[in-house]
């Protein structure tokens, strides 16, 4: 397993967008965080930081999962029931891809009704709302700085 295959797995999940974001760190969402996506796994591109792979679990799965040597609770997110997973050869690579995808599932199921709307639209009405929404967002930087 690596990042890219982890890449590939949740770029093949419904409605899932990429952001780079603290410099190093690959981070998926459900939904464009434009629209209120929220964000439901990351990875470290360059491996300074610590594990290589982050993701919600929820409340049931988190503390059978800390049981996992090589498996600890996410600094920062913790309380939100994401855990970090050390190096690669933790979980083998179907287990990676049942958690992702629950993890997918756990955060889709908590986005607001109107993201899920949106989401829901068909693609090119989609693409236009998004792009609507990160105007009004981007003027509303401006104003703020003025």
């Amino acid at each position: 397993m690596d990042n890219e295959r982890i890449r590939a797995i949740c770029l093949g999940l419904p409605h899932v967008t990429e952001v780079l974001n603290w410099g190093h760190h690959l981070v998926y969402f459900v939904g464009d965080r434009d629209i209120g996506g929220k964000m439901f796994a990351m990875t470290d591109l360059d491996g300074t930081g610590f594990g290589v792979l982050w993701f919600h679990c929820g409340a049931e799965r988190f503390h059978e999962l800390l049981e996992i040597e090589g498996i600890s609770a996410s600094p920062y997110l913790a309380r939100a029931h994401w855990v970090t997973i050390e190096r690669w050869d933790v979980l083998r690579s179907r287990e990676i891809e049942d958690e992702l995808g629950r993890a997918h599932a756990l955060i889709y199921e908590k986005l607001p009704k109107r993201t899920k709307t949106v989401l829901a639209m068909p693609e090119k009405e989609r693409a236009k709302h998004i792009r609507e929404r990160r105007k009004v967002l981007a003027a509303r930087a401006k104003a703020k700085k003025e």
